[in-house]
């Protein structure tokens, strides 16, 4: 069963796991991997002025002959200037006549939160974007945004992962209060930032009792939270493996409150950390050294058997 979608706040349908194209891909050519992705199931794509990505986005969406209406794409306004001109410059880039979402970046890019925002509600009026929202705001530049603002942003997308989900829980507790869906992205940091860490043992065993993967735990833990997802991968089993969590057994409560009960723990050291990339560094050169001597054993007992 493929993820499905929740309702805005402005009664738009909002997919709740996207393929993002920042992090590792920023300024690359991600032609291929968001066809990929989009061949693979994901429906909603995520870019950014910020990324350099928006053209190739486009090229892929245009390369994948699929109509407009069964895509759904989110760019967010990254640099200094009008707003109004940003999103004319990344709807050309992307070759289409509007976005689904358009985000705030960062809170920063506002001098002035009232006119800011009113650039926003504009496009989204003008039907340049559907739904309008922000990324990287905290509870207090949602509360001064919501002081002067006619529309409240339908998404604010931030870092989040069971390490700062203490921190972050209030925030999610406002915005559920305001009906502002929560996006996350770095949500695997657990796995890929801060490995060896408590929430390991906990994830580790959640996914032997279900038959998942830690990653796939992860993103459980995620939308349990009813927080939707932002991902990426250049590898299509992982791309499916991603998509896959929609038809493993859901969590239990007991799990649940594990993961968020070792989160609150901190992540491990840096130490720690550095440790673990080390050996797995290590094992990694071990193995090639080993295929390396079995090649040249081989290359040389074919030599004195012919």
């Amino acid at each position: 069963m493929p993820f499905g979608t929740v309702t805005l706040n402005d009664g738009n349908e909002f997919p709740v796991i996207a393929f993002g194209t920042g992090t590792s891909m920023i300024f690359k050519d991600v032609t291929d991997y968001v066809g990929q992705a989009i061949e693979n199931g994901f429906s909603h794509i995520d870019t950014a002025q910020l990324y350099r990505t928006e053209a190739y986005v486009g090229l892929a969406i245009k390369e994948s002959g699929l109509p407009r209406s069964s895509l759904y794409i989110t760019t967010k306004y990254s640099l200094d200037g009008s707003p109004l001109e940003a999103i004319q410059q990344s709807l050309n880039k992307l070759g289409l006549s509007y976005v689904d979402l358009y985000l705030v970046h960062f809170p920063d890019l506002f001098s002035d939160f009232e006119s800011g925002w009113q650039e926003f509600e504009k496009m989204k009026k003008d039907g340049l974007t559907r739904s309008i929202g922000v990324s990287n705001f905290t509870l207090e530049d949602l509360q001064k945004l919501l002081k002067t603002a006619i529309t409240k942003p339908a998404v604010n997308q931030i870092r989040f992962h069971p390490y700062n989900y203490a921190s972050q829980k209030a925030l999610l507790e406002y915005c559920a209060k305001q009906s502002i869906t929560v996006e996350a992205f770095g949500s695997l940091n657990s796995i890929t930032q801060n490995p060896g860490g408590p929430v390991d043992a906990v994830v580790n065993a959640a996914a032997k009792r279900i038959g998942a993967t830690p990653n796939q735990v992860i993103f459980s833990w995620v939308r349990s939270k009813g927080v939707a997802i932002v991902t990426t991968s250049r590898s299509k089993e992982r791309l499916q493996e991603y998509l896959a969590v929609e038809d493993l057994p859901p969590l239990t409560a007991e799990e649940i409150a594990a993961i968020d009960d070792a989160g609150a723990k901190g992540p491990p050291s840096r130490l720690v950390v550095a440790r673990l990339a080390i050996q797995h560094r290590f094992e990694r050169s071990s193995s090639l050294v080993m295929l390396l001597v079995i090649a040249i054993m081989f290359s040389l007992a074919m030599f004195f058997m012919f």
